[in-house]
């Protein structure tokens, strides 16, 4: 079978890349926001047909709730990060050792988009929240836990001064994930990107606005290369 064939359902506009994995090691995920509720539904009764797993990210309450009741039964489906996973989680790899940082629950969307992304991808995170820099105490306190870690993913809204902060701290990979978190200028993450891009701390990489599927695919990537490192593919 082709790795770029239409599905079998009526909707021929949708064509699955089925070889992603093997040739990048990440399995194609379905971004679900700008689809309508019949070809969200056609994804799904072909992946269930076909016994595949399926992660489909931006899934919205209301279309989640509009999708037929046989379809959403089997799906694991959490309205905080709008992420939807059809099938199995592997079990979870501590290696390479990750986490998850946020200035304030209030980045606890993308924060948790990022978490289940990489539990699909078969590799735990630890996460340490509401650690911004309004009360710098308390990411000094988490700072010996933090050296030790290979990839911090840092979630912060309104200054963004974490990641900074952070990649000031610690020697492994620091990604900065700006957030819509804000008002006034800091409203829709726009100064937050501003402020990671800026970013004096050498090595911060930084991915678009809310991205914490991006956030976590990059660091599946890194994960990727260490198993061949280790031998372990």
């Amino acid at each position: 079978m082709s790795t770029n064939s239409p599905t079998s359902d009526s909707h021929a506009d949708i064509v699955f890349d089925r070889g992603r994995a093997s040739r990048i090691g990440i399995e194609e995920t379905v971004l679900c926001q700008y689809k309508s509720i019949d070809q969200i539904a056609a994804i799904l009764r072909d992946a269930t047909r076909e016994g595949r797993r399926l992660l489909m990210t931006r899934l919205l309450p209301a279309q989640w709730e509009s999708l037929p009741l046989n379809l959403r039964e089997g799906v694991d489906y959490c309205a905080v990060s709008r992420t939807a996973i059809l099938g199995h989680v592997p079990e979870l790899s501590e290696r390479p050792r990750i986490a998850l940082v946020s200035a304030g629950t209030s980045d606890a969307g993308p924060m948790t988009e990022a978490r289940r992304v990489l539990a699909y991808g078969g590799v735990d995170a630890v996460a340490i929240s509401d650690v911004g820099v309004a009360g710098l105490w308390r990411l000094l306190a988490r700072e010996a836990q933090l050296r030790e870690m290979d990839v911090v993913i840092v979630f912060a809204g309104m200054d963004a001064a974490l990641p900074s902060v952070v990649a000031g701290l610690v020697p492994g990979i620091v990604i900065g994930v700006p957030t819509s978190v804000g008002y006034g200028v800091a409203a829709g993450g726009r100064v937050a990107l501003d402020s990671m891009l800026a970013s004096c701390a050498p090595g911060v990489t930084v991915v678009n606005i809310d991205n914490g599927y991006g956030a976590a695919t990059s660091a599946l990537r890194f994960a990727n290369i260490l198993r061949r490192a280790w031998g372990e593919d």
